[in-house]
Order: structure tokens, then C-alpha cells, then sequence
């Protein structure tokens, strides 16, 4: 749906997309998410997100969620480019997420998560020898969601929510002194579904999306993520042609031209749910990374199994996120 879901958030992929949302689930239900990583450059790269949910009567409800992300074997080269043998290169995260609900439309959450990245493991350089980082991280969010509004025999109810997530000290492949931040995000959202009957229903949604992450541009240092919540929203000066210095040209963004935009609908039929049909739009500055697509994507429920698949159509060419496809298989062991 555009990559929009912050104010939806109705089922364990919540934790992804906003932890408060668990808040407002009961039961027991596990997924798995698969997906080709950037398909176009066929380099065999894959990612998997496994997440589950359980709800504790008077507690809330607890989630757990583990992400693996293979970025391919490569071959290591020193200085001298001579070889240093082959590497496989991914990234790992485990964590467990908390939903309460404060009011009956309110509720907060949080998400820790133990991050190993293991991307260039026993290669030289600068006379040190690289390693696996670790870091850990944390998430804190919000939810609401209003009471059903009723016209004539079509319910309305409007969500919105927000996930400050990613927060967490840098994280180092070498030493301190060549340490990176870990990417904190901040995302927003709104949700609004229509209840057309007792068999259809309709979602729009509507996402912005900012990092929040920043460098200082004399000293190339990046900040502590506790300054970055606020230094990152100065507006960024980049270069935009690949001409030498002299000849060089530069655009400024201003905060909200940092933000990526996401906008989705999902179509519901059945009672109780049975098909769904999606799609949405994903925006982001052409200064600021450029990235333009379409995706489309269905889901089935049948008794305690959903199924879902989604498409990404880039309207930019040569994408490397063309025709990704991502498949996911939900368990829902209800109450």
C-alpha cells in the first residue's frame, strides 16, 4: 500500500509498522514476510521478517520479531587489490514489542531489538581489521483509533498514529572513531475506513516518512541519535550533477523535502473478512534518493490462514526495486 500502514497496524505486522497497534489485537498469530532483495541486480539477495503475537488479558498484548536480511558472497581485495578471500555479507535483528491501550482509543507501545550486522567480517582496512557491529535499538509509538461513526448503514472510523523507531547508539565495524548511526525513523500516518456494509469495506491511508539521521558537513562526525531527533530537521545542502568541483551544483532541502510520502487503499470482502485487494504510491525527492513506484497487492483468509502477496511497479528506469515481489503467510489462532 505505498509502504503506508502506521495508522493501520491491524495484525502482527505491527510491529513493523507501529508497536501501539498491537494494543488493539487479541489473540494468538504468527507471520513470515519473504522477499527477493532489489530482484534487478540478481544477485540472490533475500530478506525474511518473522513476527508473532499473543494477547495477555488485563497485560496487553506482546510481540516478538526476528529480520534477516542477505546481501550476497562477495570477494574481499586489500590495498593492493589482491584478493583476500570470499564474504558473505547480512544484517540481523531480534527484538520483542508491548502494546497498552490507555483509553479504549489510545494506546502507546514500544519495540528493543538486538541488531547484528555482519557486513564485511575479517577484511582489512586502514591497518584495522573489520567486524561484525551490534548495536541495539528501540521504538516508542503511538495509536489512535476514534469510535465507529455511523451514516445510515456506513461506519466510519479514523486513525492516527505515529513510530519513532530505530533509536539507538551508533554502531562500529572497526572502532569507535569509525562508528555510523543506526537508521532512526520517524514516521506518520492517518487511516481512514469505510464499513459500506456487512460484507465491504474500504481503507485509504495516507504516510510520511523522515530520517533522522545527521552529519556534520565540516567534520563528516555524524550526530548522537538523542541530537539527531532534533539536528536532523536543518535543512541539507546536496549536490546534484556528478561534474568536478569547480562545476559542481547544489540544491537545498528543506525539512519536508526529506519526507517521503506514502499513500495506499485496501479493499475488504466478506464477513468475515475473505479477500482483499491493495495498491498505493510511494513519493520521495528526486535530490533525496528519487525513488517513484506503484505497488499492487491481494490477500485471502480462509479459517486460520491469510495468505498476502504484493507487487512493486517503479516508475523510474532501471529501478532496482522493479518488479519486487513480496510474499507473506499468516497464522491467526484467535482468541
Amino acid at each position: 500500500m505505498g509502504n503506508a500502514g502506521v495508522a493501520l497496524a491491524d495484525n502482527a505486522g505491527a510491529i513493523f509498522w507501529n508497536p501501539a497497534g498491537l494494543a488493539f489485537q487479541t489473540g494468538t498469530e504468527v507471520s513470515i514476510t519473504h522477499s527477493n532483495w532489489l530482484p534487478e541486480f540478481n544477485a540472490g539477495l533475500f530478506y525474511e521478517y518473522l513476527t508473532a503475537k499473543h494477547h495477555v488479558p488485563g497485560w496487553g498484548t506482546f510481540g516478538a520479531h526476528l529480520t534477516y536480511l542477505y546481501l550476497g558472497e562477495h570477494e574481499g581485495r586489500d590495498a593492493q587489490n589482491n584478493p583476500t578471500g570470499t564474504f558473505r555479507s547480512y544484517d540481523l535483528a531480534l527484538g520483542g514489542s508491548y502494546g497498552v491501550k490507555l483509553t479504549p482509543q489510545f494506546a502507546l507501545g514500544t519495540s528493543v531489538r538486538f541488531i547484528y550486522s555482519n557486513l564485511a567480517p575479517g577484511q582489512v582496512v586502514g591497518a584495522q581489521e573489520t567486524k561484525a557491529g551490534v548495536a541495539a535499538a528501540f521504538d516508542f509509538a503511538g495509536l489512535y483509533r476514534s469510535p465507529r461513526i455511523s451514516m445510515g448503514t456506513m461506519g466510519t472510523t479514523i486513525a492516527a498514529g505515529f513510530n519513532l523507531a530505530n533509536m539507538g547508539p551508533k554502531i562500529q565495524y572497526s572502532d569507535n572513531a569509525q562508528s555510523d548511526p543506526i537508521p532512526t525513523n520517524l514516521r506518520l500516518g492517518t487511516a481512514v475506513t469505510f464499513e459500506f456494509d456487512e460484507y465491504n469495506s474500504l481503507t485509504m491511508l495516507a504516510d510520511l516518512n523522515k530520517d533522522l539521521i545527521h552529519t556534520d558537513t565540516t567534520t563528516g562526525i555524524a550526530d548522537p541519535f538523542y541530537e539527531a531527533l532534533v539536528s536532523s530537521w536543518k535543512p541539507i545542502r546536496v549536490r546534484t550533477n556528478a561534474l568536478n568541483e569547480d562545476e559542481a551544483q547544489y540544491e537545498t532541502l528543506g525539512a519536508l523535502d526529506l519526507f517521503t510520502v506514502g499513500l495506499g487503499m485496501e479493499y475488504w470482502y466478506g464477513a468475515p473478512r475473505l479477500f482483499a485487494i491493495r495498491g498505493g504510491y510511494f513519493y520521495e525527492n528526486p535530490y533525496n534518493g528519487n525513488r517513484k513506484f506503484l505497488t499492487l497487492g491481494a490477500g485471502v483468509r480462509y479459517n486460520i490462514i491469510g495468505v498476502d502477496f504484493s507487487y512493486i511497479y517503479a516508475l523510474e528506469e532501471n529501478s532496482p526495486l522493479a518488479n519486487t515481489m513480496r510474499f507473506s503467510l499468516l497464522l491467526d489462532f484467535g482468541r
